[in-house]
């Protein structure tokens, strides 16, 4: 995984290359990754799905995380993306199906790791329920889902965590997940991209 070749881009964000994964986020490279966020509407609310990455994981494992999510390799387009999608959780979604939502782009550092990412961002409205996902658990340790509007309320910091409700696999376990999640059982991105995310969910959920 670490000699997967991904485009590389200045801090204009001009396309100047090519580069190894391992090379990308020790030299600090901007870089192409894709995000598909899931949503559904029940019972009169909007939700929205986050992932557990698993404990195998070399980067934030055991932190909760977008539904599904990867970098973009070299020769893929961004509607290639919806490989991770498959492969994570188990379903099936077509490439007409998802929604942009647009460009966001954020950096993240943590001792030799750099992320500098240029983020296409989807949402998809599943039709699919909880116990329909079959997860890559190298790579997923759990499904929740979670009321968007506690989602969104979260991200502006009108409270402190959230309920989620769904499934996790632990040792080859199933078992059911309901509990609060904080910022600290998140991927540590940076708030103002969860912001942004949550906010463009909102408006494309009042357009609907």
């Amino acid at each position: 995984m670490k000699n997967e070749m991904l485009r590389i881009f200045d801090d204009n964000h001009q396309l100047i290359g090519q580069a190894s994964r391992a090379e990308v986020h020790r030299l600090g490279y901007w870089h192409e990754t894709f995000h598909c966020w899931f949503i559904s509407h029940e019972a009169a609310k909007d939700y929205i799905y986050l992932q557990l990455r698993s404990l195998d994981k070399e980067d934030y494992p055991g932190l909760f995380d977008i539904t599904a999510a990867g970098h973009l390799l070299v020769d893929e387009t961004v509607e290639d993306g919806i490989r991770e999608v498959e492969e994570e959780l188990g379903v099936k979604v077509k490439r007409e199906e998802l929604i942009s939502i647009g460009k966001i782009h954020y950096e993240a550092y943590k001792e030799e790791f750099i992320d500098k990412e240029i983020a296409h961002v989807f949402i998809y409205e599943t039709p699919y329920k909880i116990s329909d996902y079959q997860l890559q658990l190298e790579e997923v340790a759990g499904i929740v889902c979670v009321d968007f509007n506690h989602f969104y309320n979260f991200c502006f910091g009108k409270t402190n965590s959230f309920l989620a409700e769904g499934f996790i696999c632990q040792g080859g376990v199933k078992s059911i997940f309901k509990d609060d999640i904080t910022y600290n059982s998140l991927v540590p991105h940076e708030l103002s991209f969860y912001q942004q995310v949550a906010e463009r969910i909102k408006q494309y959920l009042n357009r609907r």
